[in-house]
C-alpha cells in the first residue's frame, strides 16, 4: 500500500487543480495494476481500503462567464457563478453583487443591470463598426476582462417548421452563412399548456360549506410550463453546398409527450459565433453530454475568452455579440393528430363511481379538506317528477389541479389559437 499512496500522490501532483481535472478513471488504471501485483487477495483486501487524498494548495472556486449579447436592442442576459472543487457540498453557486460592464473601442461604456440569481441583464443597441471589451469586478474585488469582442452581424432564419413520423415531431430550421457568420449556435425556450387528468368545474366553497361552479378567475384546467434549451446546438456552414443549413434539427418530442398535449410553442434563437469560439462550445458540449452539466468534474480544460486580471484568478467563459434571429412557432395537438397523450404523473387517476351526497359526513371532509375535488354531478328523482343534484362524484385534487404542476399566468407573448 506504500507504493500504491506513493503513485497516487504523484497522480496529484500532476494535476493540482482538482476543480478541472477528473482523475478517477486514471487513478483507478494504478490501482488496478498495483493490486494485480499482489494477488487477487490483495486486491480483495488490500485495496478495498479507501484512500481519500489531502487537497493540495488552497480551494479553487472558479469563475464561470456564459452570454450571448444582442446588439440591436433585444434583453440578453449574462450568467455569473462559481464552479467550486471536486469535493464541495455546493458545486454551483451564482455570483452577486458583481459590476459588469461592455465598453466600446471608442470608449463609451455600456452597464448591466443585475437581476439576480447571478444573471445580469444587457438591454443596448452598438455598433457593427467597434469593437468591445467585457469587464467584471466581484464584490470581493476580483477582476475579470473578455477579450476583444467583434459583433457578427447574424444571418436570418429563413423558414422553421416541424415534421412528424412515427417517433414524434422534429423541428428545424433553415438558414445560410456567409463569409462573416459562418458558424452557428442555437438555443431554444418551449411553452405549452398544461392540463390535468380531468375537468373539475365545481368547487368547494368553504364559506358557504356547498358546492357551486368555478367562476373563470378559479380555473384549475388550463395552466402553462416553461422549460429552457437543455443543450448545446452547433453547426458551421462551410460544411455545406452555398453555406446552406437545411433541416437543422432544433429539437425532438417523442410521440405521447406532454408538450403536445393541447397547445405548444417554440421561441428559436439563432446566434452567429466566431471560429475561435468553436472550440470551445464543443468542448462545453461534450462534457455537458457525458458528465450532464459544466458544473460537474471537467474531463477537460476549456477557458474561453474571459480572463482573470491576477494570474490566481481562474475563469471559464464565453461571451460572444451579434444579432440575434429569433423565430417563434406554435404547434397545436391537431396539427400532429392523431397524439396519443399520456402522463405518469396521473396514473391511478379516476373519477369515482361512488357519490358524495350533500350534506353527507364525507361531503363536508373530503371536499373541505381539499383532499379530492367534485368532478362530476350526481342526480336524483325529486317531487313531481323533477331532477336535482344530490351529490357529486369527487376525484383526487391531484389529478384535477394543473397549479399543481405549472402556472395558471400566461406568458405575455402566448397567443390563442
Amino acid at each position: 500500500m506504500t507504493e500504491m499512496k506513493s503513485v497516487v500522490e504523484k497522480l496529484l501532483g500532476a494535476f493540482p487543480n482538482r476543480a478541472l481535472i477528473n482523475i478517477s478513471s486514471v487513478a483507478m488504471g494504478y490501482l488496478g495494476r498495483i493490486c494485480g501485483v499482489g494477488g487477487i487477495l490483495l486486491f480483495l483486501f488490500s485495496c478495498r481500503t479507501p484512500f481519500d487524498p489531502e487537497p493540495q494548495g488552497k480551494s479553487v472556486a472558479i469563475l464561470v462567464v456564459e452570454g450571448y449579447l444582442d446588439a440591436d436592442g433585444k434583453k440578453s442576459e449574462l450568467r455569473l457563478s462559481r464552479m467550486t472543487d471536486l469535493d464541495s457540498l455546493n458545486a454551483y453557486s451564482p455570483e452577486l453583487n458583481a459590476t459588469a460592464y461592455l465598453e466600446s473601442s471608442a470608449g463609451t461604456r455600456y452597464y448591466l443591470e443585475e437581476k439576480g440569481d447571478g444573471i445580469y441583464l444587457f438591454e443596448e443597441t452598438l455598433s457593427f463598426d467597434l469593437s468591445y471589451r467585457l469587464s467584471i469586478q466581484l464584490q470581493n474585488g476580483e477582476q475579470y476582462q473578455s477579450d476583444e469582442i467583434i459583433p457578427i452581424e447574424t444571418p436570418e432564419i429563413f423558414d422553421a417548421g416541424f415534421v412528424k413520423d412515427e417517433e414524434g415531431v422534429e423541428i428545424f430550421v433553415n438558414t445560410q452563412g456567409n463569409e462573416q457568420a459562418d458558424d452557428f449556435l442555437w438555443t431554444f425556450q418551449e411553452d405549452w399548456i398544461f392540463r390535468p387528468y380531468t375537468l373539475a368545474p365545481f368547487i368547494y366553497d368553504q364559506t358557504l360549506r356547498e358546492v357551486r361552479d368555478r367562476t373563470p378567475a378559479e380555473d384549475i384546467y388550463t395552466c402553462f410550463r416553461t422549460e429552457p434549451n437543455p443543450g448545446i446546438l452547433l453547426e458551421t456552414s462551410s460544411r455545406f453546398q452555398e453555406q446552406v443549413v437545411f433541416r437543422q434539427t432544433i429539437t425532438e418530442i417523442p410521440t405521447g409527450d406532454e408538450r403536445l398535449q393541447a397547445r405548444y410553442s417554440i421561441l428559436i434563437n439563432q446566434m452567429a459565433i466566431p471560429s475561435d469560439a468553436v472550440k470551445f462550445w464543443e468542448i462545453l458540449k461534450k462534457n455537458t453530454e457525458e458528465i450532464g452539466s459544466i458544473f460537474s468534474p471537467l474531463p477537460a480544460v476549456i477557458s474561453g475568452n474571459i480572463h482573470g486580471l491576477e494570474t490566481s484568478n481562474l475563469a471559464v467563459g464565453q461571451v460572444n455579440i451579434g444579432k440575434v434571429r429569433q423565430r417563434r412557432i406554435y404547434i397545436n395537438r391537431a396539427d400532429v393528430s392523431p397524439w396519443n397523450y399520456s402522463n405518469k404523473v396521473f396514473s391511478g387517476c379516476y373519477v369515482d363511481d361512488v357519490p358524495l351526497l350533500i350534506g353527507s359526513f364525507e361531503y363536508h371532509f373530503l371536499f373541505g379538506s381539499g383532499s379530492h375535488l367534485p368532478a362530476r354531478p350526481f342526480l336524483g328523482d325529486g317531487p313531481i317528477l323533477a331532477t336535482y343534484i344530490i351529490g357529486y362524484n369527487p376525484i383526487e385534487t391531484r389529478c384535477a389541479d394543473c397549479t399543481l404542476y405549472a402556472s395558471k399566468v400566461k406568458p405575455e407573448f402566448w397567443e390563442d389559437e
